[in-house]
């Protein structure tokens, strides 16, 4: 496993980060949860991303009991606030009362007196952005959060973040986890070079495109068994289209001539960007792990990269209005 520095700071991440997004606590029950966490271990991940809202606070818990008793200082725990938890008006957004709440509730769920990065899951349009840049910085000036990011923000609103937090004296923004992929290059328009610039590092989401760049959804079948496809938490309905299904099976002799897996050629596709600090896998079984782990330090060359450009041309969204 290869590590990379989290933007401009001196936290140092594995290039391959462990999600729990439709897994812990909903799709995978608590074993398969553990044994894939202890084969992210064993591999060299030290970086774990979950969030509040995954299966209303189950995610965090399942994670938090699985790490109990874990060397604290070798691990780098990610979360998010921002979406309803309950009926209650104030349960939701980037009001420095939700954001207080939601921080003290994730640390209780995740049995641990701080998190390494705490993030902005949205960007809150009802909250002024002082207020909540003035709660982050808060938040790590009493010691429950190390550095502070945002998810799926615009290049705008994250300049104007980190200028608030200059000008106020403020912790800044030292990461970005928007979704990226071979289908998905947003980013790649606006965020990442505003990112670039401001010492911002991106932990992508979503870079196997919802599992459609591991090949496993062939052109006319049905989603396998077990799949998001079959479980019902939905792909994109671009993603699912025969061309592209078609399209993603003629990336396999690429990664029959590197001798690697569709899915690390996917994500060794993400981590070539310089400005990403690591790329979030998902995994229901602890092999999809100790597979995907290979990607770290894999390189591509230009030409394997002309070829995956030439093979996915016209397929993969670039339209900067997307992000958020």
């Amino acid at each position: 496993m290869e590590y990379r520095a989290l933007g401009r700071s001196g936290l140092k991440v594995s290039e391959i980060a462990l999600g729990n997004w439709v897994t812990h606590g909903g799709q995978v029950g608590d074993d398969a949860a553990r044994s894939c966490v202890h084969a992210a271990l064993d591999a060299g991940i030290n970086f774990f991303d979950t969030a509040d809202i995954y299966e209303r606070g189950k995610a965090e818990s399942v994670l938090g009991e699985i790490l109990k008793g874990h060397n604290r200082q070798h691990l780098v725990i990610a979360t998010k606030t921002f979406w309803s938890m309950s009926d209650d008006p104030n349960d939701r957004g980037l009001s420095r009362k939700h954001m207080l709440e939601s921080i003290d509730g994730s640390l209780k769920r995740l049995q641990m007196d701080y998190v390494d990065l705490y993030q902005a899951h949205r960007f809150d349009k009802r909250v002024p952005l002082e207020e909540t840049m003035m709660a982050f910085d808060h938040i790590v000036r009493t010691g429950r959060a190390l550095y502070i990011g945002i998810s799926e923000w615009r290049a705008d609103q994250i300049a104007e973040a980190n200028k608030i937090a200059s000008e106020m004296g403020l912790h800044r923004i030292i990461s970005s986890q928007p979704q990226y992929s071979m289908l998905w290059r947003v980013p790649e328009a606006e965020v990442i070079p505003l990112c670039r610039k401001e010492g911002i590092g991106q932990i992508c989401w979503s870079p196997l495109a919802m599992g459609v760049l591991t090949g496993k959804y062939k052109p006319g079948q049905p989603p396998p068994q077990g799949s998001r496809g079959a479980y019902g938490q939905g792909v994109r309905t671009e993603y699912m289209s025969e061309e592209t299904l078609k399209a993603v099976q003629d990336l396999q002799p690429i990664a029959a001539e590197l001798g690697v897996s569709m899915a690390m050629l996917a994500l060794a596709w993400v981590l070539r960007n310089d400005n990403v600090s690591a790329a979030i896998i998902g995994a229901t079984k602890p092999e999809q792990v100790t597979e995907n782990v290979g990607a770290s330090g894999l390189e591509l060359t230009d030409e394997v990269l002309k070829r995956i450009d030439e093979v996915l041309d016209g397929l993969y969204e670039t339209d900067p209005s997307l992000t958020g």
